[in-house]
């Protein structure tokens, strides 16, 4: 009598090597974003000798006599020198993506790509398309209170105590211990070859069984993938949740992975507590910051960075100007006027001529223009109202949206909880008592900012004198470094 088959909970990951068939629709969905050249260079990275036991191509001699040439639209090769030579041929003319593609699917590895291949087909198309994702910074803070009392005897802030030491495969088999009594998941950590950055793909599905019975289609979901990020040498991490994949219905909500909030909360959750050890515990902070560009996170929340260094103290934290404005001693720094004169002759085009122009001509209705036009070529100097407005504009932003640091910020959502007309003093806005009730959290009004460089975009609009940077307050100069906030009084919350 043949003994029924049990299956129990387990606290292994999922298997490098689990295959997902080549005809699924999800996979194939998945790997068509890549390019012709990035799906070459994948084929070939796996055809690679140290990889080739991984991610072995289909071969004649795997051919069990289900399949014969005439059935098949790629005959299989004999070799593995063979197949890399065929991506080879490929790599040297032109041609479609369509025709790699199928070549994969269809042919060399028409047996299934790996959880692993599918892993690192993604993080390429991350390297490729850096704004692919929203990722979200957080702080890892110390909670023990050996570190508490320490931290209150310092007035600096020491970001090598909040830096977590850790292996990474030690740091994976604690996160995975800490997820496994709830899901079955999948890890993958690679370096980031464009930016210092290490990144940790987790593919979770809701079932913490061995061989889960699932359908193809779920290994190749987009929305069961949350990245996290770490930088070099940094107290923060960067989180994202892919926007991708089908959405389920409310009525689904036993599954665990199928809802993104819980699959974030689920991992964030764990992260803190895989890097901590006995008397040694660690936490995430918000920060209050969002972007969809991981260099914005860099340079905002990266390693030797803090939001003190942003605004104007930007310009000598990028080394803009020479010296330091907290040296006593004389130096060779360059004054504003030089800088700005410099920064035009560099930078200003043909348009941005023409809009100060224009804006000039606005101001001053009905005045001789012909002496405000530039004289010869880009080393013109800007008139006495564009220089003032320059002037300010860069004593308010630094270097903050300007070429000089290319750190965008794409959205800047903003809820005031003060009642429109209920602040009193009229002299600076950012003086007056909160109009509503002192418990509410209610907003009175909420913005949303969102285009290509938001913070370019107001210091534009100081610079063409259409608002006055005197009175913008921090966060809409980029001095907090902030993408969201609540404000109450002018004050952030």
């Amino acid at each position: 009598m043949a003994r029924a088959k049990v299956r129990a909970p387990t606290t292994a990951s999922l298997p490098n090597n689990l295959r997902i068939p080549s005809t699924t629709p999800s996979l194939i969905k998945s790997l068509g974003k890549q390019t012709r050249q990035a799906l070459l260079d994948l084929a070939l990275l796996w055809l690679d000798d140290s990889n080739i036991t991984s991610f072995p191509p289909f071969l004649q001699s795997d051919e069990d006599g289900r399949d014969t040439e005439e059935t098949l639209p790629y005959p299989a090769a004999e070799t593995v020198e063979e197949v890399r030579q065929v991506y080879e041929d490929l790599q040297e003319r032109k041609g479609g993506k369509r025709e790699v593609l199928e070549r994969i699917l269809e042919g060399d590895w028409r047996h299934g790509i790996t959880l692993r291949q599918l892993a690192i087909a993604d993080l390429r198309y991350m390297d490729d398309h850096p704004a692919s994702l929203r990722w979200t910074a957080l702080e890892l803070s110390r909670i023990d209170v050996r570190h508490k009392e320490s931290a209150a005897n310092s007035q600096s802030d020491d970001w090598s105590s909040n830096i977590p030491r850790t292996q990474a495969a030690t740091f994976v088999k604690a996160l995975q211990h800490e997820i496994a009594p709830l899901v079955k998941a999948h890890f993958h950590l690679a370096r980031s070859s464009t930016l210092p950055l290490t990144f940790l793909r987790i593919f979770i599905i809701d079932s913490p069984y061995q061989s889960p019975r699932q359908t193809p289609e779920i290994f190749a979901d987009s929305s069961r993938v949350i990245y996290v990020a770490f930088p070099d040498s940094c107290p923060f991490i960067y989180t994202s949740i892919s926007s991708g994949g089908p959405k389920q219905p409310a009525s689904s909500a036993s599954s665990v992975a199928t809802d993104s909030r819980t699959l974030q909360r689920l991992v964030r959750d764990a992260v803190p507590k895989a890097f901590s050890r006995p008397q040694e515990r660690y936490t995430l902070k918000a920060t209050a910051l969002a972007a969809k560009n991981l260099p914005t996170l860099l340079a905002l929340r990266g390693p030797g960075r803090s939001t003190a260094a942003n605004g104007a103290f930007s310009i000598f934290a990028n080394s803009a100007l020479e010296g330091s404005p907290l040296d006593p001693r004389p130096s060779n720094t360059v004054s504003a006027e030089e800088h700005i004169r410099t920064d035009q002759k560099n930078s200003t085009t043909a348009e941005e001529k023409e809009n100060a122009i224009r804006i000039e001509e606005t101001h001053h209705v009905g005045k001789n223009t012909s002496k405000r036009q530039p004289s010869n070529g880009h080393s013109a100097l800007l008139s006495p109202t564009s220089k003032k407005r320059r002037l300010a504009a860069d004593s308010r932003f630094g270097t903050a949206g300007s070429s000089i640091t290319p750190a965008p910020l794409d959205r800047l959502d903003i809820r005031l909880l003060d009642a429109p007309g209920s602040n009193k003093d009229k002299d600076n806005g950012q003086r007056g008592p909160a109009g509503g009730p002192a418990g509410s959290t209610s907003p009175a009004v909420s913005l949303a900012f969102t285009g290509s460089d938001v913070i370019g975009g107001f210091r534009k609009l100081a610079e063409l004198g259409i608002i006055d940077p005197e009175r913008m307050p921090s966060w809409m100069t980029g001095e907090e470094g902030i993408s969201t906030a609540v404000v109450r009084g002018g004050k952030r919350r």
